[in-house]
């Protein structure tokens, strides 16, 4: 149980200075009052941290814990349990300490008269735009419950996207990882044995082509080992401070989604995160303006975030959703369409949900054609290369075969 060291006052103006145990910074305030005490400091000690609360601290709040967060949330306000009583249940009983903490923050926030959605606008880390707006809405429409549930579905959805991914990547990436390790063994490890050979034989000059290219290649990994990696270290972190200024990330964004054969599962997953994430906000109760405002920002994309503007100009401005939306270029004729029929019945969530629902299937068969192919092209490639590097190495002891015959 964490430590508090407290300063105070007691009824008397006299200073008091000590520590008390206690589970939260509420519940330490609420045990100080109760002892007749006002409160004038307050700091957390704190403690020797664990190797596993060490790596919890990188590995941050997972939307895993927000979904189950938001439901148990969801079903607990349904049965009529008062916010308070709600997050103290779901703060005892949560095991990811930085959630923990942050439940426990919201907690105090609302027991001194905030709102469930400023209380959670605090937070911006763990909870992002689109999950306060649309709390914001549940509140003020009386369907928090309902809200949360549509929360906890999208979330499991995302995860579900991005582990799928993630899946379909995993292979490819250690079947690269081990062709790049081999190719390392060879140049740094096998090569130089070979070269002392060779000394033997005669001057380097005398070698073929292909075995001073490789023996090169060998002798500048060797020597320069320091240079190439401070190279490649500078040139990664030049493009990282690059990315992070406006001009860089709308380039980078652009890319993504100009690429030869990634490009389109981007988009893919751009389009299916834009459908989810404003079909959500629209059944929520959230107005279309601010709709459109929060998905700008949660899609993560500035090629698309300004398409989205656009959109909410044209719509400031009288138009629809869908003719600006096919003005942008950015959304395929099947988007725009399935707005239209949806602004035009009034089912626009509808729509946009089966237009999600479409969208993750395509990824799902994209990525899953992706992997196939990819994975046959990685193998005959590392073939191909640790090939021609044992031709290489081995074309001298050839050639001196066949002239001593």
């Amino acid at each position: 149980m964490p430590l508090y060291e407290y300063t105070a006052r007691d009824v008397t103006g006299k200073v008091l200075a000590g520590a008390i145990e206690a589970e939260s910074d509420a519940t330490v305030t609420q045990k100080l009052r109760e002892m007749g005490f006002f409160i004038t400091n307050l700091q957390r000690k704190s403690a020797p941290v664990g190797v596993g609360e060490w790596f919890a601290k990188f590995k941050g709040i997972g939307l895993k814990d927000l979904a189950v967060f938001s439901r148990q949330f969801s079903t607990m306000v349904n049965a009529g349990l008062s916010l308070v009583r709600t997050l103290a249940i779901l703060e005892d009983q949560t095991t990811q300490k930085q959630l923990k903490e942050v439940i426990a923050a919201i907690r105090t926030d609302i027991e001194g008269g905030s709102t469930l959605s400023n209380a959670l606008g605090k937070h911006p880390a763990a909870f992002s735009n689109l999950y306060v707006n649309m709390v914001k809405a549940g509140e003020a429409g009386g369907v928090l419950d309902d809200v949360l549930i549509r929360l906890a579905n999208f979330l499991e959805k995302e995860l579900a996207l991005r582990q799928k991914i993630k899946s379909a990547t995993t292979y490819p990436v250690l079947l690269a990882t081990a062709a790049i390790g081999a190719l390392l063994f060879m140049t740094v490890v096998i090569i130089p044995q070979f070269a002392s050979f060779f000394k033997e034989l005669g001057s380097n000059a005398q070698l073929p082509l292909p075995t001073q290219i490789a023996m090169g290649v060998s002798t500048i990994l060797r020597k320069f080992w320091y240079l190439i990696i401070a190279a490649l270290g500078g040139t990664l972190y030049a493009l990282r401070t690059y990315v992070k200024t406006p001009q860089g990330k709308a380039h980078y964004d652009l890319v993504k989604l100009r690429l030869p054969i990634l490009g389109a599962v981007n988009k893919k997953i751009v389009i299916a995160r834009f459908s989810r994430t404003f079909g959500t906000l629209v059944a929520s109760g959230v107005p279309i303006m601010q709709s459109l405002e929060v998905v700008g920002k949660a899609i993560d994309n500035v090629s698309v975030a300004r398409a989205v503007e656009s959109v909410r100009t044209s719509i400031r401005e009288g138009e629809s959703i869908a003719v600006p939306l096919q003005a942008s270029g950015m959304f395929p004729p099947m988007v725009i369409q399935m707005v239209k029929v949806g602004e035009e019945t009034g089912a626009l969530e509808t729509m946009l949900n089966k237009v999600a629902d479409f969208y993750d299937a395509e990824i799902d068969n994209t990525v899953a054609s992706l992997t196939s192919i990819l994975e046959p092209i990685l193998i005959v490639g590392m073939g191909i290369v640790i090939g021609a590097m044992l031709i290489s190495l081995y074309l001298p002891i050839f050639n001196l075969a066949l002239s001593v015959k």
